[in-house]
């Protein structure tokens, strides 16, 4: 009888358990298409390092923020990025780099390798806007480029975009943030050619 009580509690308790289950984490990357190789580029002989991107006014990390004003800010809790989005955004930007074959060779600033420019970034906004009907991804980064030798800047440009988003959940923020950033590195590959 012990024995039998003991199995209708177990299976009670998995059952229990089913029933408060939390929602799956749902996890997204950036889906940045790739660039078109620059004919004649400035730069096809030089080396440049893409430096870990940096953030002012907010921690940047895997969780994906939305705001309903602009006084406050809110983290979705069953989706986030699949890493620190500055290693996601350096990473965007090595590629589209490398693709677009600006550059001899496009690398990360941990690199041992010598390079003749640096590429450090700013980010003022990542996030999803709700305000009323509207829902929007907003994207505001600041790009400087530095002769590495010298330490002397040659340019500095801010790149900022909203993105309509197609559901107001971080799936619609998702596609509308990998809108934004396909937009964003068209205009970093024209911008340093």
């Amino acid at each position: 009888m012990i024995k039998m009580k003991h199995i209708l509690f177990s299976i009670v308790l998995v059952a229990l358990s089913g029933c408060t289950k939390e929602p799956a984490l749902k996890v997204y990357s950036l889906d940045v298409l790739t660039q078109s190789a620059v004919k004649n580029a400035h730069y096809r002989s030089k080396s440049i390092k893409v430096a870990y991107p940096q953030s002012l006014r907010e921690q940047i990390t895997q969780k994906m923020h939305f705001s309903y004003s602009s006084s406050d800010i809110g983290t979705y809790q069953n989706s986030e990025w699949s890493n620190n989005m500055s290693k996601l955004l350096q990473g965007t930007f090595i590629e589209v780099l490398g693709s677009a074959r600006l550059f001899k060779i496009a690398l990360s600033d941990t690199s041992s390798v010598k390079e003749d420019y640096r590429l450090e970034s700013t980010v003022f906004t990542f996030s999803h806007s709700v305000r009323d009907a509207q829902s929007h991804a907003i994207v505001s980064i600041e790009f400087t480029l530095m002769d590495a030798n010298t330490g002397s800047l040659i340019k500095s440009k801010r790149f900022s975009y909203r993105e309509g988003t197609p559901t107001v959940d971080a799936q619609g923020y998702v596609k509308a943030t990998n809108a934004a950033m396909a937009r964003l590195s068209g205009d970093l590959v024209e911008w340093l050619r």
